[in-house]
């Protein structure tokens, strides 16, 4: 290792945080080395977030190698919550690395070129509605289990059409690329905005918890088989089915006991989905003997197929 350019490197950070103790430093590195985003005090290099490049990576990995019914909820949930406890890290979906020329932005590998002929209301085929389904999924579970922060990258919230290329000799000094289209998005006979009003909508829900990064992700089921995953983050609990082609009915999860109200459904028709549930109902547990010294009883759903829903706790 290069003792000098770590050395560097926390210098660098302790002078930064005295300067100005408001500003943030974050680690783009690879190797996972131990203690970068710990504070100096603590032994460690003194950044505040660790970018966790690990997720990106993997949901383009999946997106290129796995078919639908392939995806497994139990890999999903350890890739995205594959970190550090003591290091706090940045999660995101996508980056640079899949939104400059040379790669696909997850929208555009889960569409490709349909984007360019069956994007606006009415004219959606299955390829379009499969890939706005697993996009808002995509971003819902990562950003719902982080320990830090989340990253948008110019578009990916919307779910921008094409990449980004800056003027360069290759390009013949274009700018054609070097752009981001937000009219797409503004534009509601489109099916953009069903994205980006869902981004909207999703980080309304995790600011409604303060402090939400700190409370643990207490992973509540998956079933593989299924490809049905539940967690719960203070008094939110989040469920998800990944099966493509498979509802279920009175799909039950162990819970704290008590009533919970639907705060968000990728399935709503506010946000490209087929509205096929109720979300106005009130879901109360159903006890069980058996869990009963345990404060748990069941909550069961109907969970429509390429979905995912927030519930909370009615106080």
């Amino acid at each position: 290792q290069d003792d000098n350019a770590i050395c560097y490197l926390t210098l660098a950070n302790d002078l930064i945080h005295q300067v100005n103790p408001h500003a943030i430093t974050i680690a783009e590195e690879v190797s996972g080395m131990p203690g970068l985003a710990v504070k100096f005090e603590d032994g460690g290099y003194g950044f505040d977030y660790r970018m966790a490049m690990n997720i990106p990576d993997y949901w383009i990995k999946i997106l290129k190698e796995k078919i639908d019914e392939d995806w497994k909820p139990s890999a999903l949930f350890w890739e995205v919550t594959n970190r550090r406890y003591e290091e706090k890290t940045i999660s995101y979906a996508e980056s640079h690395d899949q939104a400059l020329v040379g790669d696909k932005t997850i929208i555009f590998h889960l569409i490709d070129a349909d984007m360019y002929w069956f994007m606006q209301k009415g004219d959606e085929n299955y390829r379009v509605n499969r890939g706005i389904a697993l996009h808002k999924m995509i971003r819902f579970l990562t950003a719902t289990t982080i320990n830090g922060g989340y990253l948008n990258f110019m578009g990916n919230e919307f779910g921008h059409p094409e990449w980004i290329d800056f003027p360069r000799d290759g390009n013949g000094w274009s700018y054609k690329y070097a752009r981001r289209q937000w009219d797409l998005m503004d534009n509601k006979s489109l099916a953009y905005h069903y994205m980006g009003d869902f981004d909207a909508a999703m980080l309304q829900v995790i600011r409604s918890v303060n402090g939400f990064q700190n409370y643990p992700v207490q992973e509540i089921w998956h079933n593989d088989g299924d490809q049905v995953l539940a967690y719960m983050r203070e008094d939110l609990i989040f469920v998800f089915n990944f099966n493509p082609v498979t509802s279920f009915t009175d799909y039950g999860f162990l819970v704290p006991l008590g009533t919970y109200e639907v705060v968000l459904n990728t399935d709503d028709k506010a946000y490209g989905g087929y509205g096929l549930t109720d979300d106005t109902v009130k879901h109360a547990t159903v006890p069980d003997p058996l869990y009963a010294p345990h404060q748990k009883e069941w909550l069961k759903l109907y969970i429509p197929a390429r979905t995912a829903v927030a519930l909370r706790k009615i106080k």
